[in-house]
């Protein structure tokens, strides 16, 4: 009988111990527990607010890459420096004028002014030539027609009145009453403001450098050792050094031009050369990343670059769990080759496997904690 009231106490205290179970612990060691290792909570109002997407793992086309540096350069004939076109003193019709600011053509930019100069001002000058000139040809001609003086002196004179004229018509258009505008021939951008205001120019000084931006060049530098893959070479990305984006060839009407076949001596880089649209945001000069593009390969699983972290030279992406709305799995994934917007994964995922494609970071610093709410099922 005190055998039994003991065994009796015995089952009362231990079901007191599983009636205390505070449940909140109960999920947590839910959660830890090895069949949820990895597991990481994400709600959708987390999701909403992280702006998070998801893009399922397929096979697809994924061409060859070879990664270099390389330059934006402005086309043949898309730039035109101006020039003055008298002496004089340098002021800009803008005061705003700077580097980028956009121009059309026949724009008058630059106004030069000599009147104060003790040379005084040279279209004046012109001015009275040109008077002068006209005066003697047309006394020349009466002459001449008049057989009072030979030919060879009336082409003399005839030479100096359109010499005179040239030069005086060529300045008279662009006289204000500031002095003599000087306008751009080309629309675009001012890429290079060359003298400053209240300098004194000399007749012929470039002022300015105007740039059309319609159509630029991306060189691409790429090692000698590279040769054999050159021809292969279809298209390419870039990503300049003054931003993030990462810009394609098929996005701006990009077309390949050449590439090289000789090495110059003491240089190590064969030119690759693409031409392609301007989309306005684009600095002619600019360094870049650029990714090669050459032959395809097929079936190849791959994820856009915003998918990927890295943690002491790993990788990983973050997976959406079979069956569940709110819960994703830190992946490790072993990457191959990387085109500046998506990078080829040889090892670590399936087709067919849901990815977080923006917002991975936000989940990474949701995987502090793994505690599975409560109310949520397996």
């Amino acid at each position: 009988m005190k055998q039994n009231k003991l065994i009796a106490a015995y089952i009362f205290a231990a079901t007191l111990c599983v009636s205390c179970v505070d449940p909140h612990k109960e999920h947590n060691a839910i959660a830890e527990s090895p069949a949820h290792i990895g597991e990481i909570y994400f709600s959708q109002k987390q999701a909403k607010e992280a702006g998070l997407e998801l893009e399922t793992v397929t096979p697809n086309e994924f061409r060859n890459v070879i990664k270099v540096g390389g330059q934006i350069l402005p086309t043949l004939g898309g730039e035109q420096t101006v020039v003055a076109t008298a002496d004089g003193i340098v002021s800009y019709t803008d005061a705003s004028v700077a580097e980028g600011s956009k121009v059309r053509a026949g724009q008058a930019i630059v106004t030069l002014s000599a009147r104060h100069l003790q040379g005084g001002d040279p279209l004046l000058k012109t001015k009275a030539e040109y008077v002068a000139a006209e005066k003697q040809y047309t006394r020349a001609k009466a002459l001449f027609a008049n057989k009072a003086i030979s030919e060879k002196e009336y082409e003399q004179v005839t030479l100096r009145y359109e010499t005179a004229k040239v030069a005086y018509m060529a300045q008279a258009s662009g006289v204000t009453s500031d002095g003599l505008s000087v306008t751009t021939p080309i629309g675009g951008y001012i890429k290079n403001i060359l003298v400053k205001p209240g300098e004194y120019v000399n007749v012929g000084t470039p002022l300015l450098t105007v740039t059309r931006n319609r159509r630029l060049l991306l060189r691409a530098d790429v090692p000698e050792t590279y040769f054999k893959h050159l021809p292969s070479i279809v298209s390419a990305n870039f990503k300049p050094a003054y931003e993030d984006s990462v810009y394609s060839m098929s996005e701006f009407n990009g077309r390949l031009v050449s590439y090289g076949r000789t090495v110059e001596p003491g240089v190590a880089f064969l030119p690759v050369t693409f031409e392609f649209d301007n989309i306005g945001t684009l600095v002619a000069g600019a360094y870049t990343d650029v990714y090669l593009q050459s032959y395809p390969k097929k079936n190849v699983l791959s994820v856009p670059v915003s998918a990927l972290t890295e943690e002491q030279g790993v990788y990983y992406v973050y997976v959406k769990a079979p069956h569940e709305q709110e819960v994703y799995v830190k992946r490790e994934v072993t990457v191959g080759m990387d085109n500046g917007k998506r990078v080829e994964i040889t090892h670590g995922l399936k087709a067919g496997e849901i990815v977080v494609k923006k917002g991975a970071y936000q989940i990474r610093l949701a995987s502090t904690s793994t505690t599975i709410p409560e109310g949520h099922s397996h």
